[in-house]
């Protein structure tokens, strides 16, 4: 054995994480909110942060914002713990509410102002950010007098106002129509290029049209945590298929890539096959050969709604 080869050097790479959440947990009372979660995201991604009412989303993020303290575990924001470093965090974090607090007799541009103030931002960023939130035509009014949907963007605006490095939003497109919803969907992956941004929302239309990665949580754990990419690569697909008379789920297991066979009702079955391609075909093709009749025939891909009702049904 040759001892005097040249010496293998090792790169080691190192991915800085702007949000690291480790075993994470909140308890009110005699109720767990948040059990022992983990999940960690880099700078440039945008998750969408998906759940049903009371699974603990707003209680993940009002602890990353040091809004909250956890019961137990550790979250660390931009290199800052959540428990020991609140100030840094909160200058380094820009945060939108689900109920989105807002002073409704200050004038938008005196509002963005005061933030500016307190963010001890620059002057011009106050300019900056109603450009950039498409509220130069609404900036003279009160925020009383604005649509639910202009206050999102009053919100969105205070949010960035500072230039943060992590953004955490928590429902922001609610009460914007369809116009305002491509515009701040716009904004929003272009913001995430240079940003980390953590984003709550019940509408999986919004996730699959902003973010790279999904998270699922419900009943305070993590249910699923997966790239877009990988989610559609992976989809499964479904057929539905009425016969003319019972079928044995067993028989229809014969056919290829099948997951698995459910009798819906009557002489209705839903084949799931693990491919994206149209199996239909072949269910055509299976049920001539064994003379079986066909009287309905539907096919649908798994998407990330199905998903989500199947992990927090």
């Amino acid at each position: 054995m040759n001892y005097n080869s040249e010496p293998i050097e090792v790169q080691l790479i190192l991915v800085h994480m702007s949000i690291e959440v480790t075993n994470l947990t909140k308890i009110y009372g005699n109720q767990k909110a948040l059990n022992h979660i983990n999940f960690s995201i880099q700078k440039g991604e945008i998750v969408g942060f998906l759940g049903p009412n009371g699974a603990g989303k707003s209680t993940t993020m009002k602890i990353l914002t040091t809004f909250l303290e956890a019961t137990e575990g550790s979250a660390v924001v931009n290199g800052f713990d959540v428990t020991s470093q609140k100030r840094e965090i909160q200058q380094c974090i820009g945060y939108l509410p689900e109920h989105n607090p807002q002073y409704l007799d200050m004038y938008v541009r005196e509002y963005l102002k005061f933030n500016a103030s307190v963010y001890k931002a620059p002057k011009n960023s106050v300019e900056k950010v109603i450009e950039l939130t498409g509220l130069t035509p609404e900036a003279h009014k009160k925020i009383g007098q604005l649509s639910k949907g202009y206050r999102q963007r009053v919100g969105l605006a205070a949010a960035l106002q500072h230039n943060p490095e992590v953004l955490i939003l928590d429902e922001p497109t609610t009460g914007l129509d369809p116009n305002q919803l491509v515009e701040i969907r716009k904004l929003i992956r272009e913001v995430g290029k240079e940003k980390t941004v953590l984003l709550s929302t019940h509408i999986m239309q919004e996730v699959e049209a902003i973010c790279d990665r999904v998270i699922i949580i419900n009943k305070g754990e993590v249910v699923a945590d997966q790239k877009l990419a990988e989610l559609r690569k992976g989809q499964q697909q479904i057929v539905e298929v009425e016969f003319d008379y019972r079928v044995e789920e067993a028989f229809l297991k014969a056919l290829p890539k099948v997951e698995k066979v459910e009798n819906k009702i009557g002489f209705v079955y839903e084949i799931t096959f693990e491919t994206e391609k149209d199996m239909r075909p072949a269910v055509f093709d299976f049920a001539h050969d064994n003379g079986l009749k066909i009287l309905a025939l539907n096919q649908q891909n798994k998407t990330l709604e199905s998903l989500f009702r199947e992990l927090t049904a």
